[in-house]
């Protein structure tokens, strides 16, 4: 397997699946930043020109969280999935809330402070998106009030993928008031097949 990367990007959620997984895969970083997603090249990999996109034999796929659905499928050994239906469903409840009503507004923000050019960025949308984010977030505090892991008594995917989007919230100040949500994030990346963190991997970049 080919994992197409870029080490601060949602890249993170599948690298930790497959270190989870103790699966061999050649990890291959496409430089976001000198525009290596925007190449011929890349683009005939991914037409959307974003990452990570997973190449298994004859099958590219695309989509941090479709990924990683796939690997715990593939490798069904590990229970990253749960077998039993109602658990199952949750499992796909909280990929979901993570995509949609936490992701969402976390890119707003990252669009409108340093991805769009400055001429387009709207402040009030950064304070809405906070807001957008913080009303989320304690829905899931509430979740995980007395819990271990999202779904179920083990590790899943919906950990990996929440975890990665915790990490994300905390680089920019928005888990100060959840300390529950703040103590599983770490509790994440204490694992020993761990990633590295948004952070270090910002750090890693050029070095």
């Amino acid at each position: 397997m080919k994992l197409y990367e870029f080490a601060p990007t949602r890249s993170i959620r599948v690298r930790w699946v497959l270190q989870e997984l103790g699966v061999e895969f050649e990890a291959i970083s496409i430089n976001m930043l000198a525009g290596e997603h925007r190449t011929p090249a890349f683009l005939a990999i991914n037409p959307a020109g974003k990452l990570p996109v997973l190449v298994d034999g004859e099958h590219s796929i695309t989509e941090s969280v479709a990924i990683t659905l796939y690997l715990a499928e593939k490798y069904p050994d590990r229970n990253f999935v749960p077998t039993n239906l109602q658990e199952r469903a949750q499992l796909y409840r909280w990929l979901f809330f993570a995509a949609t009503e936490l992701e969402q507004p976390l890119w707003r923000i990252s669009r409108h402070t340093f991805l769009y050019p400055e001429e387009s960025r709207l402040p009030a949308e950064v304070s809405l998106a906070r807001q957008d984010f913080i009303s989320m977030a304690v829905v899931l505090e509430n979740h995980m009030l007395s819990r271990h892991f999202v779904v179920g008594e083990h590790v899943t995917v919906a950990d990996f993928v929440l975890a990665y989007t915790l990490d994300w919230a905390n680089e920019i100040q928005l888990l100060t008031t959840f300390p529950t949500l703040a103590a599983y994030m770490e509790r994440m990346y204490e694992r020993p097949k761990a990633p590295k963190r948004i952070a270090s991997a910002l750090g890693s970049i050029g070095s």
